[in-house]
């Protein structure tokens, strides 16, 4: 048996994560990494307390569920909640990062995204939303990679 990479590894572990989704529309798992050491993990769900849309259902406005709190966002506010910095960490997670999630990740002081699955927007209304996104990538030095499916 070969050993995982570590990338291969936390990507591993973010696939996992996202079987805890509690959003029917996409499940989506992440993962924070600083000095090859877990920090922190999160996936797509209600905040804390409040009623998941597995249980009552998604509230959708605009083709998007706005019940749910992304998944990158669930892992940097769990590692504000305990108390972990985020700086100079790696996010691991199973679809790439929308523009939010982005401009959030980037203040947090995450340096490098690894995705497993691109995020398929349903119309072609996108394209320049995708240009805008890569051009912020580019301007915010993150360092970006899609690990294939193992």
């Amino acid at each position: 048996m070969e050993r995982l990479g570590l990338d291969e590894y936390f990507i591993e572990i973010a696939r996992v994560v996202s079987k805890r989704a509690t959003c029917p529309r996409l499940s989506v798992g992440a993962v924070l990494v600083r000095d090859k050491t877990l920090i922190s993990t999160g996936y797509n769900g209600s905040p804390r307390g409040l009623p998941h849309c597995s249980d009552v259902g998604c509230r959708v406005y605009k083709d998007h569920c706005v019940r749910a709190v992304h998944a990158e966002m669930n892992a940097v506010a769990q590692a504000a909640y305990n108390g972990v910095q985020t700086r100079d960490s790696t996010l691991y997670i199973t679809h790439f990062p929308c523009q939010n999630c982005l401009k959030l990740l980037v203040n947090a002081g995450v340096r490098r995204i690894v995705y497993d699955k691109a995020y398929e927007h349903k119309d072609a209304s996108h394209e320049e939303a995708n240009a805008i996104t890569q051009e912020f990538i580019q301007q915010s030095q993150l360092e970006v990679r899609r690990l294939g499916a193992l």
